[in-house]
């Protein structure tokens, strides 16, 4: 038979299934990514297939670059459904799930893989990296809704702005592991912080705004028959996401970080236009059918290419600890103070979801330096993927239905303003019954 016949037929079956299972798998305590990985452990488990795929190390280029594309469309999506204006009081618990719970995971993770796989520094801190960031594209079930449909609460809130974030700013991390893998020289770490902490993190901050602030004038700014609104295409979107990641690359700067920076600069350009939906729509459709495609071949490589064959005890011990244990920690710690009710803390820190966002890491890193172990390193950083898929897939639609009945039970929060409005108060908002006291 025709391999080109199989595989159209094959890619036909995925586009039809990934906008028909969503709406099959609403109300069930199942996600689509779950289905994904299922179907594609079933279809690579037939006797005959396995072999048909590659262990991801055998194709690490094109892993690197299929996950890259996933993960930042994820980004931009993120970026133009968040409603809330940006600011430092608004994104508090967003900046204490960056600045405060992803080192702590970093941290804990980096030191468990030392002590219990016994990897060196670099290799321990790589696969740390990898697995701090909260994922963007599996964590779509805990973010907000599309642009101005009010769906934003807090664990919703945080979630995205930390999915959002935090796989830029978990680079750094990984670039150090690959400089540790170099010969030792006086300035490895001085390059380090100047570069990768500095240099990158403002350029990827800093393209990303100046491009989403001149893609939001030829959107709504232009006269009117020149303005991008006009068009009423979505797939524009696809058009903002790889210019402005290929300009924060090209400058050398963070372009995940970039890309969601866009995003929000976007967004906040008419922030009411419904514009925005329409290219959020688009990105939302294209993320989906491509997250589909890319863990249906995940699910391929665990029954068809022995993904998690190189597994030790001492791996899945450190896989149920990073689960269970040092992220849900980290981020309860970094919530200290804030009047948030526990529900909701626990939330925050318990979905942290990895995902397709860790695959790159590993997948970029190994290309750049010496790193001991990889098979080892693909199959706990695969099985650490593969629980959170389950996990949380199972766990999120009663948990999180849970948390709006209690949240409507208690008082109504204070309404986020339009953006552009200025707040009622400068002080924050008074916590309902059943919140935890103010600091």
């Amino acid at each position: 038979m025709d391999p080109y016949i199989v595989v159209l037929t094959g890619f036909g079956a995925v586009v039809l299934l990934t906008a028909w299972l969503p709406m099959v798998l609403k109300d069930l305590p199942l996600t689509l990514p779950i289905a994904c990985v299922a179907l594609g452990a079933a279809i690579f488990a037939v006797p005959d297939v396995p072999g048909v795929i590659p262990h991801p190390g055998e194709r690490i280029a094109l892993v690197e670059r299929l996950s890259e594309l996933v993960v930042i469309i994820a980004l931009l999506g993120a970026g133009l459904k968040i409603d809330r204006p940006f600011g430092w009081f608004r994104w508090r618990i967003a900046w204490r799930l960056l600045g405060i719970a992803m080192p702590l995971t970093i941290a804990a993770l980096a030191l468990l893989g030392h002590g219990l796989l016994g990897l060196g520094a670099a290799t321990a801190l790589l696969l740390a990296a990898a697995l701090a960031p909260t994922d963007p594209v599996l964590a779509s079930d805990v973010q907000v809704g599309p642009p101005g449909s009010g769906e934003e609460d807090e664990v919703r809130f945080s979630l995205t702005s930390e999915a959002g974030l935090n796989d830029g700013l978990a680079f750094p991390f990984v670039l150090l592991a690959v400089f540790l893998t170099r010969d030792a020289g006086a300035g490895t770490f001085a390059e380090w912080l100047v570069y990768a902490v500095g240099w990158k993190i403002a350029v990827g901050a800093g393209v990303g705004y100046l491009a989403g602030r001149g893609l939001g004038w030829l959107t709504f700014h232009l006269p009117n028959r020149a303005r991008l609104s006009r068009t009423g295409v979505g797939f524009v979107a696809l058009g903002i996401t790889c210019l402005v990641y290929g300009l924060c690359e090209m400058a050398r700067g963070y372009g995940f970080l970039g890309v969601f920076v866009a995003a929000l600069a976007l967004r906040a350009t008419q922030a009411g236009h419904p514009y925005h939906k329409r290219l959020h729509d688009f990105a939302e459709e294209l993320e989906r059918l491509l997250m589909m495609m890319v863990l249906v071949l995940f699910g391929g490589t665990i029954t068809g290419a022995g993904l998690l064959a190189a597994l030790t005890w001492p791996a899945v011990v450190f896989a149920v600890l990073a689960i269970f244990l040092v992220r849900p920690l980290a981020g309860w710690i970094c919530l200290l103070g804030v009047p948030r009710p526990a529900d909701e803390k626990l939330a925050i820190g318990f979905f942290g979801i990895r995902g397709i966002g860790s695959i790159y890491y590993l997948a970029y890193a190994l290309q750049r330096g010496r790193f001991e172990a990889p098979d080892l390193l693909w199959s706990t950083a695969g099985l650490i993927v593969l629980v959170s898929i389950l996990l949380h897939g199972v766990t999120v639609t009663p948990a999180m239905s849970r948390l709006d009945r209690r949240r409507r039970a208690r008082v109504p929060e204070a309404p986020i303003p339009p953006r552009g409005e200025a707040l009622p108060s400068a002080d924050p908002p008074s916590p309902g019954p059943g919140s935890a006291p103010g600091p």
